[in-house]
């Protein structure tokens, strides 16, 4: 299912973050401390240090929940009802429904929305977490471990009778809250075998290691591609500085991954480099791994300041065994 991306106004961005300064007190006092996604001082890392304390200790059996195009199908009347129940300014309410409703141009097709909360629109993270907020505390006060950040949401059990309790429990409230799992992301299994894992933003937690997922590792590639393309004219050193604020940033949010994730990261970007130095040099590229290791070791891209993960890993390492 495609989803449209709504862009407002200025004027109508303005209004919105107005709007969400003076109601977002008033959710945030309600709101679980496990629902992590789109909330004042806390963020993807904050959620997955909890998945990952919990995995350690033991809460091994997990409900991967996918909610299927969450955004576009929240139900407009129960979330305009929620609303009301904590606020009761008849002003404040149209407010909120207008933006909910507001048209939306598509393939030069105009259209009124019966469902759903715009993405791009200032207030949707917020009304988002609050139609959820009931499913929060259901899990909750069932005494399970759902650590959720926006609509994705995992539940961590000890065993599998438990996992499978909560996945019953889970599919009732989405049924009956007018929203859906995805039949195909959604599942049960035990994360400490090869091939039950689960994956939490950007990560995949396997066999007692928490690893980069595929997807999340094909995109930077392909942005490293896009910034090494052999035929782009800038010398080796301002390509080096084109790349690494993309791979600080990078290392910055999956430093906890398998240390092997890094040392792969850096021989593709190495790779990429001896390719471009290849082609501005004019040599033909049979035979060239080890010509061109012994022309460009990994000490003259060092020199020339480029970021290694693996470099950032070891040193990283030592900071966290010197503050012990």
């Amino acid at each position: 299912m495609q989803f449209a991306l709504t862009v407002p106004a200025v004027k109508d961005r303005v209004v919105q973050a107005a709007l969400k300064l003076v109601i977002e007190p008033i959710f945030e006092h309600e709101f679980e401390p496990r629902s992590y996604g789109f909330r004042p001082g806390l963020g993807c890392k904050d959620a997955l240090r909890e998945v990952d304390r919990h995995v350690k200790a033991g809460y091994c059996w997990v409900v991967d929940a996918d909610l299927q195009s969450y955004f576009d199908s929240i139900p407009h009347s129960p979330l305009l009802a929620r609303v009301a129940g904590r606020i009761s300014d008849g002003r404040v309410l149209e407010l909120i429904q207008y933006f909910l409703k507001q048209d939306i141009m598509e393939d030069m097709t105009r259209w009124t929305p019966t469902s759903g909360s715009p993405q791009g629109a200032v207030v949707s993270p917020l009304l988002a977490n609050l139609y959820l907020h009931e499913l929060d505390v259901e899990m909750r006060r069932a005494g399970l471990v759902m650590v959720r950040y926006a609509d994705d949401a995992v539940v961590l059990c000890r065993t599998r009778e438990e996992a499978e309790d909560a996945l019953t429990r889970l599919r009732a409230w989405v049924d009956a809250n007018g929203l859906t799992l995805h039949p195909d992301k959604t599942h049960v299994g035990d994360c400490r075998l090869e091939g039950h894992g689960f994956e939490f933003l950007g990560y995949r937690f396997e066999a007692g290691q928490r690893w980069v997922r595929k997807k999340s590792l094909m995109g930077l590639r392909d942005k490293i591609r896009t910034l090494t393309r052999r035929n782009r004219g800038d010398s080796i050193g301002g390509i080096i500085g084109s790349l690494n604020p993309l791979l600080r940033g990078w290392f910055g949010y999956f430093q906890h991954a398998h240390r092997y994730t890094f040392s792969s990261v850096d021989a593709f970007v190495r790779r990429r480099l001896r390719a471009i130095l290849r082609r501005q040099l004019h040599r033909p590229g049979q035979g060239r791994c080890l010509r061109d290791h012994t022309r460009w070791p990994n000490a003259f891209f060092a020199d020339l300041g480029l970021f290694t993960m693996s470099e950032a890993l070891r040193l990283a390492r030592q900071s966290r065994c010197g503050n012990n």
